[in-house]
């Protein structure tokens, strides 16, 4: 049976969106595991009348995770449902400098956004409680975490998010200060400064699409 096209003055035209009205935005961010960074990103309040978020854990690193997230990408346009903005979320932790360097090219020329930490995710939280710019092992950060946290740190526990969250604005001010440092220095280098992070990125987004208050994080020094 031969398929119906319709004429052109048969066509619905789409409805206009109301003047002044923002587009729903899509995001995609695409974690390591399930775990931590998995399971914070998650917990944000976002305002779904303004944004619909997907946070994935892909069990994947560094390139494998960068081509799984292109991959993610590529489906989603494929739909015709694109992603307004598409993130990775990427620990440095003892992988090979030249996969770590090749998973932010690669993330680059496929206009995706990494928000990355040297060495591990926990230094974001640890930014919570004080400011860090001296190297650290990634397993010197569980005994920090253990001491602010008065409870022994588990990465697959959900309630982290809120018990760190009142500190959010403490950790931003010195994720902003410790960029300002390695900047200072001439240095730019995510593989190589340690420690160093650019997750406040990430989470001042995701805190301009929520409805809850924190309160301002304090300019930089």
């Amino acid at each position: 049976m031969a398929i119906h096209e319709p004429k052109p003055w048969e066509r619905v035209a789409p409805a206009r969106r109301p003047e002044g009205a923002q587009e729903r935005r899509r995001i995609l961010i695409a974690c390591e595991d399930s775990k931590s960074s998995c399971l914070y990103f998650k917990a944000f309040d976002v305002d779904r009348q303004r944004a619909e978020v997907l946070t994935v854990g892909t069990g994947m690193n560094t390139v494998s995770l960068v081509e799984e997230t292109i991959r993610l990408k590529s489906t989603a346009n494929e739909r015709w449902r694109p992603y307004s903005d598409v993130w990775c979320v990427l620990d440095r932790d003892s992988f090979p400098l030249a996969n770590y360097c090749r998973a932010f090219e690669l993330a680059k020329a496929n206009r995706i956004s990494v928000a990355w930490a040297n060495e591990a995710f926990e230094l974001w939280y640890l930014l919570h409680f004080n400011y860090h710019d001296t190297g650290m092992d990634r397993a010197d950060y569980k005994p920090k975490l253990d001491r602010y946290l008065r409870q022994p740190y588990d990465k697959a526990d959900p309630s982290v998010f809120h018990r760190v969250l009142p500190n959010q604005p403490t950790a931003i001010r010195n994720a902003r200060r410790l960029e300002k440092h390695w900047r200072e220095l001439g240095r730019r280098f995510p593989e190589r400064d340690n420690p160093s992070t650019n997750m406040h990125k990430l989470v001042e987004l995701l805190n301009e699409l929520s409805d809850r208050e924190l309160g301002p994080a304090a300019p930089e020094g």
